[in-house]
């Protein structure tokens, strides 16, 4: 996904996320839900993606579409993306895809310990993709065109009988609806997503000099109030850094620029 489809995504992700604190999985089995919807009917992903159809027209016609089948939530989360603009209409399928599992991701997430929920799903989805990517016979029944999507799931899911709730819904997901992927393939996509989730629990932090152990707890607790989390930190040295710190959080990037947000933790380092 690229151009114009590539910062509807971004802005989807960016809008979703303030939702995604309180969200259950609820949220994400109604996402993929839709995407049920969209990829059954290419005359309805070409409407819901045509630039000369009104977004109220769009709006209306997703709403009749979804009333009564999914919760608000989820329609809410839709009828924002539908009024973004998308290449295609394969584009608008493929961002519903990475909604839904990133709202499922976070439902993993948010139970207890994020960071240590989020390395046991990685492992839970990396689990099928070693047991079935080195089996034919696995292989062979998960593609099989003729078994219907519950018996696919019952099989997948014996092959990690540990599978929390989280993981055993993406690769439900996989294996009934592949989008063109083979099961592993798209449970890997998952893994890719979970790997970025995971990034917001890692800081990685550039300093201009070693630090002692008193230094590195002040940095925690600065950082850990400054994010509102438990993060792990990665110390770089780095003695050509203009300002001193920079600090690298996920997507974020907080360095000498953003003198207001990093006067407090120079201040604790300075002590």
């Amino acid at each position: 996904m690229a151009g114009v489809s590539s910062k509807s995504l971004a802005a989807a992700l960016e809008s979703l996320e303030p939702k995604l604190a309180t969200a259950s999985i609820a949220l994400a089995q109604d996402l993929f839900a839709i995407l049920g919807l969209l990829d059954s009917n290419a005359g309805l992903r070409r409407a819901l993606t045509d630039p000369t159809r009104e977004g109220a027209e769009k709006s209306v016609l997703a709403t009749n579409l979804l009333s009564g089948k999914v919760g608000a939530s989820a329609q809410a989360v839709f009828l924002d993306l539908i009024a973004a603009r998308w290449s295609s209409a394969r584009d608008l399928g493929d961002a519903l895809e990475v909604l839904a599992a990133t709202s499922a991701i976070a439902v993993a997430e948010g139970q207890g310990d994020g960071s240590a929920n989020l390395e046991k799903l990685e492992e839970e989805l990396f689990a099928f993709i070693r047991v079935v990517g080195s089996s034919h016979d696995l292989q062979r029944a998960l593609d099989d065109a003729q078994a219907t999507d519950t018996a696919k799931g019952a099989l997948a899911l014996k092959v990690v009988p540990q599978a929390g709730d989280v993981a055993a819904l993406l690769i439900r997901q996989a294996v009934s609806a592949p989008r063109g992927l083979k099961p592993t393939a798209l449970v890997q996509r998952f893994v890719e997503l979970v790997a970025k989730r995971q990034q917001r629990w890692i800081a990685y932090v550039s300093v201009t000099r070693d630090l002692s152990a008193e230094q590195l707890n002040r940095l925690q607790a600065g950082l850990n109030n400054l994010y509102g989390r438990d993060l792990k930190i990665n110390v770089n040295i780095d003695p050509t850094l203009v300002g001193g710190i920079k600090v690298v959080v996920g997507d974020e990037v907080v360095d000498a620029t953003a003198a207001t947000r990093l006067s407090d933790l120079r201040r604790r380092l300075a002590v």
